[in-house]
């Protein structure tokens, strides 16, 4: 069964017995409705050297009459997967995807009284089912455990599927929360114990930003929600956050019961310095409001970001709080994915990578993701091996930050964008596309690198008045988990020996070894 571990620093995914990296990319929308359109995607999927799919799983054509589930359709994309020698994470399109309940079935959609919708602030109803209409949760659960039982009899002994996303970036438009009856009922009542005896106990502990929010009003444990947290829409967005956890991890913990897959929630980010339900989904899985998440979802393992905007650091940062796995299970598909897989696989140890619309591309055997997940593919046993250790780190250069500075044991590794070399700019027009690399760590003096586009420099930080050389330094790959060595490479390769490089547009994996002289 895959499952997750805790190893050194970092958690690891394991798959078959082994530490398994997701190099994924995820199906636009409506791409796996049907074996015909997916017939010439598979081949591109190949192409890119993944190693995972993520895929819809839609509740409307799963249940297209109430308690009748055709899985047809997924059994006959399950089989794809496996003659293509792909593993599938599934994204359940339950209540809600996108914040809407754009794929609940017709039978739900149409009876509003049975199935309420979330009322805005003026009254008006939307296409969002509510998560304080207790039919809505039934009907959900039981689709999701009619899912689950499908998947153990179907893959309990493959292991196709290796995780299950439930539902699709949650969150409240147009307006902060639920102004429905009994939305306004549940805020008037005092806030659950449960969550405040997490808040109480975790206090110091609490992401800076919820912190500044329940300090602002006097750290107060008993009481209504504004009367706890303050009036404003803060407070509507963590009344909605909890209940929006509390009804997803019902799902969550009733799936698992029959199948006890990894299962995560995503989350539309945020715009910087704008209001809930107004410039982004309000109460979704996001940083400022996690720990409402994880009081309210313990069964859910961990909660992942979905990027559209810059700054990948930033927001990394913030969902590596916590002890929060990181899992990037969507990535605007542009031409900034391969660096990025590199670093954050590297830097933050991560679950794995995957960019949207996956399949959009026209030649996908010239795209550098591709030849990125072919590295990693090779890298992935040492990595595993080396896990939460302090031996592994990633990098992510541009124009903006053409250098970073890495510490292993004695040595400042100083790793910087190939461009700074100058002449390699002005022979590429100048322009600086993204640079990435993982650098792992696998003795005191020996290192492997994989990426492209940076150049290494290296200092003694344990004495500092010795200068550390190049013993050695070759280029090569592993072929099953043994490295072979394809170049020595030395003299214009090394610089003479000052730096160990491999240029933007070379897409390769080097092993030296370092040494210190007087």
């Amino acid at each position: 069964m895959p499952h997750l571990i805790q190893k050194g620093h970092t958690t690891q995914l394991i798959v078959d017995d082994a530490p398994f990296i997701v190099l994924g990319g995820e199906l636009g929308n409506s791409s796996f409705t049907s074996v015909e359109y997916m017939e010439s995607i598979w081949p591109k999927l190949k192409a890119m050297n993944l190693n995972t799919v993520l895929a819809p799983i839609y509740w409307e054509l799963m249940e297209p009459e109430e308690g009748k589930f055709d899985f047809q359709l997924m059994d006959q994309l399950v089989d794809k997967a496996r003659e293509h020698d792909l593993k599938l994470i599934l994204l359940w399109f339950g209540s809600w995807k996108n914040s809407m309940s754009s794929h609940a079935p017709s039978w739900v959609k149409k009876d509003q009284e049975r199935f309420p919708r979330i009322k805005d602030d003026e009254g008006n109803s939307h296409e969002i089912l509510s998560p304080f209409g207790k039919n809505n949760l039934t009907a959900d659960l039981k689709a999701y455990e009619a899912l689950m039982q499908h998947i153990k009899e179907l893959d309990g002994n493959e292991h196709t599927i290796i995780m299950v996303q439930t539902e699709n970036e949650i969150g409240m438009l147009p307006s902060a929360r639920d102004h429905h009856p009994m939305a306004n009922e549940k805020f008037q009542q005092e806030v659950p114990e449960e969550l405040l005896h997490y808040l109480k106990d975790r206090k110091e502990e609490l992401v800076p930003e919820f912190y500044q929010v329940w300090g602002e009003n006097g750290f107060k444990t008993t009481g209504t929600w504004e009367e706890v947290f303050g009036k404003g829409t803060r407070t509507d967005e963590i009344f909605m956050a909890w209940f929006y956890a509390k009804y997803t991890n019902a799902i969550v913990e009733a799936g698992k019961k029959i199948h006890p897959l990894p299962m995560y929630v995503n989350a539309a980010l945020n715009r910087p310095n704008t209001q809930p339900g107004k410039g982004y989904p309000s109460a979704g899985p996001l940083p400022h409001i996690m720990d409402v998440w994880l009081a309210g979802g313990a069964s859910i393992d961990f909660l992942s970001p979905d990027f559209y905007f810059p700054n990948i650091e930033h927001w990394c940062d913030l969902y590596t709080r916590q002890d929060n796995p990181l899992f990037i299970p969507e990535h605007r598909f542009d031409q900034t994915v391969s660096a990025k897989a590199l670093f954050t696989i590297g830097h933050y140890e991560s679950l794995g990578f995957s960019p949207f619309s996956i399949e959009s591309t026209e030649q996908p055997g010239d795209e550098d993701l591709g030849k990125v997940y072919a590295l990693v593919h090779q890298m992935t046993p040492l990595i595993g091996k080396h896990h939460g250790q302090g031996k592994i780190d990633g990098v992510l250069l541009d124009k903006e930050k053409q250098e970073s500075t890495l510490n292993f044991g004695n040595y400042e590794l100083m790793v910087r964008h190939s461009h700074t070399l100058g002449w390699e700019a002005s022979s590429s027009n100048e322009k600086w596309a993204p640079a990435g690399a993982i650098l792992v760590q696998t003795s005191e003096n020996e290192f492997y690198v994989a990426g492209s586009g940076i150049v290494v420099t290296f200092n003694n930080l344990k004495d500092p008045s010795k200068t550390t050389g190049i013993l050695k330094d070759e280029e090569g790959r592993f072929e099953e988990g043994q490295w072979k060595v394809v170049r020595h490479l030395n003299g214009d390769q090394t610089h003479q020996g000052r730096h160990v490089r491999i240029f933007l547009n070379d897409y390769s994996i080097q092993r030296f070894e370092l040494y210190d002289y007087d």
